[in-house]
């Protein structure tokens, strides 16, 4: 099935920001977060986030915080 979906992605750096969007947003999914509101508070909070601190806003880092 994955190969019919990643067909088209248009390159290869296309589809490796793909795989490692679906990663993140399973990764979510599986630490009880739900991803919309996981991805759509990570994107709000990461332009004024210290870049040493990345890591605080991944999945893990924030289960069980939904």
């Amino acid at each position: 099935m994955g190969r019919n979906n990643y067909l088209f992605v248009g390159s290869v750096r296309g589809g490796q920001i793909a795989a490692t969007m679906y990663s993140l947003l399973s990764t979510a999914r599986l630490n009880g977060l739900n991803p919309y509101d996981w991805l759509k508070d990570t994107l709000t909070r990461l332009p004024s986030h210290p870049s040493n601190k990345v890591h605080e806003l991944l999945p893990l880092a924030r289960q069980g915080a939904a």
